[in-house]
């Protein structure tokens, strides 16, 4: 099968400034309700790109957790590869992809962990297996075999019975912090429409890129 003759025309949508809100994160929402109410299956997965100290990316996908004014939320193991990227270049890219819709959207920005407290409240969301997991796993790290890592689980199930499992020291989230938005639609001919949101004299001014 020749991959380079996989191509469709993207028809759904136009995206002009004027029907984009002021507000980049506002935009955000509007387009993330709209991909919820399409169906779209976990609307809220996004690439996350990182780079280490030698400048290498890496790329894998998260499940956003949390956007508000602060930014983007995600959990993860401090320990994962992409926790050591971030210890070492604490800036990242978000990308969100709604095929349904014909669209995308790119973030960049700096990154902080959020508050032990942010956490440890999210932490109390998650299932009792997913809490387990995150102390089974030792993200990103070889193990000897899948059956060694489901052994631990089983070990830690009868540790921590019920659900009191503590949050581990090596877990909790990160908030990408916007330094920059694109909402991209996609158009006929490939002519497609970029949006792209800078800062502003304490707003954000609107670019339109070339596709």
């Amino acid at each position: 099968m020749s991959i380079a003759h996989l191509r469709e025309e993207y028809r759904r949508a136009t995206l002009d400034e004027s029907d984009v809100a002021a507000d980049p994160l506002a935009q955000f929402h509007h387009w993330f309700a709209q991909a919820r109410d399409a169906e779209v299956h976990e609307p809220n997965a996004m690439a996350l790109a990182t780079a280490d100290a030698d400048g290498a990316p890496a790329c894998r996908m998260v499940l956003l957790k949390e956007a508000d004014a602060r930014g983007f939320v995600f959990f993860t193991d401090y320990r994962s590869k992409k926790g050591e990227d971030l210890g070492a270049n604490a800036r990242a890219a978000l990308c969100f992809w709604w095929g349904p819709l014909e669209r995308q959207v790119r973030i960049t920005g700096r990154v902080e962990r959020v508050s032990s407290e942010e956490s440890a409240a999210y932490f109390r969301q998650r299932p009792r297996g997913s809490r387990l997991g995150a102390w089974a796993s030792a993200q990103s790290s070889v193990i000897a075999s899948r059956a060694g890592l489901e052994r631990r689980h089983e070990e830690l199930d009868a540790q921590y019975p019920g659900e009191d499992v503590p949050l581990p020291p090596h877990w909790g989230g990160y908030r990408v912090v916007p330094e920059s938005y694109e909402f991209w639609q996609g158009r006929p001919s490939r002519l497609h429409d970029r949006l792209r949101f800078v800062p502003q004299s304490g707003g954000w001014r609107v670019e339109r890129l070339s596709p």
